[in-house]
C-alpha cells in the first residue's frame, strides 16, 4: 500500500495553548487517516503570522511560506474550522486567500500545482452554518486544484444559542464520527488512485 501524508490546518481563532474544538476534530481526522497508512501533521494557523494577501509570500515576517511548503509536500489537506456568525472563521478564509496564489503555479505537465492532491473539511460550532461553510470551503479548495472525495467532510453543530462545545462532549456523536471515518477512508483511497492515474496533462 502506498504511504501517504496529510496536513491538518486548524483554523481556530484561539492561539495555543487554549483548548480548541477544531483541534480535536483535526486530530480525529489524522487518527482516522492513520488507519489507512497516512502519516500526518497538525498546524494551528493562528499561532503563525500569516499575512493577508493572495501571494505565496507576502514579504518580511510572513509565516505562510513555511506552511505552504508543508501544504505542497503532502497528499491530503485537512481543513477544520469553527463556526462564527454562521460562517467559517477568518483564519479559514485567510488560508483560502493564500492558497489562491497556487492558481498561477504549474507542474511540469502544465496542470496547476495542486492537481492530484485531495482535501477534506471539518466544521464545528454551537450554531447553524455547517452545510454552507462546507460548501464554501469545497468550492474554494476545488478552485485551486484540490479534489474532494465522496462525502469528504464531517461536522458537529451544538444546540443553538447554548455554550456546549465539541470538546465538551463526553464522546463524539456516532453520526459525526462515522462521517469523519468515511471522509478519511475516501480521501486515502482517492489520493492513491490519483497517484496511480494522474489527471491528463
Amino acid at each position: 500500500m502506498t504511504e501517504l501524508t496529510a496536513l491538518a490546518l486548524n483554523c481556530t481563532l484561539k492561539p495555543s495553548p487554549e483548548s480548541s474544538s477544531s483541534e480535536l476534530m483535526a486530530t480525529q481526522f489524522l487518527d482516522a487517516l492513520a488507519d489507512h497508512e497516512v502519516t500526518g501533521a497538525l498546524v494551528r494557523v493562528v499561532d503563525h503570522d500569516v499575512k493577508p494577501g493572495v501571494e505565496s509570500d507576502m514579504g518580511d515576517g510572513d509565516a505562510w511560506p513555511e506552511i505552504r511548503d508543508q501544504v505542497l509536500s503532502t497528499d491530503i489537506l485537512v481543513l477544520v474550522t469553527p463556526t462564527w456568525m454562521g460562517h467559517a472563521s477568518s483564519v479559514a478564509h485567510r488560508v483560502l486567500e493564500r492558497l489562491d496564489a497556487e492558481l498561477s503555479e504549474q507542474r511540469e505537465d502544465g496542470n496547476p500545482i495542486l492537481y492530484g492532491k485531495v482535501a477534506v473539511v471539518g466544521v464545528v460550532g454551537n450554531e447553524d452554518g455547517a452545510h454552507k461553510i462546507t460548501a464554501d470551503l469545497y468550492q474554494g479548495l476545488n478552485d485551486v486544484g484540490y479534489t474532494i472525495p465522496a462525502q469528504g467532510g464531517t461536522y458537529w453543530n451544538g444546540e443553538a444559542m447554548h455554550t456546549t462545545d465539541y470538546l465538551d462532549l463526553d464522546e463524539t456523536p456516532e453520526a459525526t464520527a462515522s462521517a469523519l471515518r468515511a471522509a478519511a477512508a475516501n480521501a486515502a483511497h482517492l489520493a492513491r488512485a490519483l497517484g496511480d492515474a494522474p489527471y491528463p496533462a
